[in-house]
């Protein structure tokens, strides 16, 4: 049973191609392609309520809900922004088991960093406040996402689709958080990666489709979904030198303890 731990299946990519509805696209994964959990992750306000809907119909699929570093731009009013964002994580706990996906993301021109380090910070404190783990995006913003988790002593939570050095997430796991990867696992050029799982113990990693992006090898260009976790748990079990069953046990289990989902 595979738990893939960041999804977003809201995404109108995935929904257009969901001729059936993606409610029933959603079944079929989860009952054909042994899928026992998967996190729907918002990236605002308004996306992290309709994550929030769809959960509400399948029992395995749990929330995160929070504003994307390239969400928080359209946003006028930060403080009315994160009460409703509190007020959607603390009415609905047991279906939001994390706050994400928050971060930094250096890669998109206009780069506007403090708007998007006050934002992050913001949702750390809130985080810390309500006790809840975190899912962190970090494109080309390694040093500044350290800093800013790092000054967190109480966050805990996981870097999603990892993509920083292996030392660097060594120094996360020794702090107590989790490392995923992706589908980008299994690209040909993404030995740096690969070299990154190698260094990490079995119980701190998690993985994930990202979908409806980041679609492994070999269907890199299709949209992405949770039933193509099999091959990024396929490519870890080859770098742990483990069965793929022992791979998928634990990355679930390590995603359930993250996530504090119970059996």
């Amino acid at each position: 049973m595979y738990f893939d731990s960041h999804a977003h299946y809201y995404d109108e990519k995935l929904i257009k191609e969901c001729t059936e509805g993606v409610d029933s696209f959603i079944d079929s994964l989860m009952t054909d392609k042994n899928i026992s959990g998967i996190i729907n992750v918002g990236t605002n306000i308004e996306n992290s309520y309709i994550a929030l809907e769809q959960a509400t119909h399948h029992k395995g699929m749990y929330v995160a809900a929070g504003i994307h570093p390239s969400d928080c731009k359209e946003i006028s009013d930060m403080k009315e922004a994160l009460s409703e964002l509190e007020k959607i994580i603390s009415e609905n706990r047991e279906k939001v088991v994390a706050l994400g996906e928050i971060g930094l993301d250096y890669y998109w021109e206009p780069i506007d960093k403090d708007r998007q380090k006050s934002y992050l910070y913001a949702q750390l404190d809130l985080a810390e406040r309500l006790d809840i783990p975190v899912i962190i995006h970090d494109r080309d913003a390694h040093g500044d996402c350290f800093d800013a988790v790092s000054s967190r002593k109480n966050i805990r939570g996981v870097f999603h689709s990892y993509s920083g050095s292996a030392e660097m997430a060594k120094d996360f796991v020794r702090r107590g958080w989790y490392i995923s990867f992706s589908g980008t696992i299994t690209f040909k050029n993404a030995e740096r990666v690969r070299d990154v799982a190698r260094a990490l113990p079995f119980d701190k990693v998690l993985i994930e489709t990202d979908c409806p992006y980041l679609t492994p090898h070999p269907f890199r260009g299709k949209t992405n979904h949770s039933g193509y976790i099999e091959y990024t748990n396929a490519m870890l079990a080859s770098v742990w030198n483990l069965t793929s069953e022992e791979t998928a046990y634990i990355t679930a289990e390590n995603a359930k303890t993250l996530f504090g989902i119970a059996d």
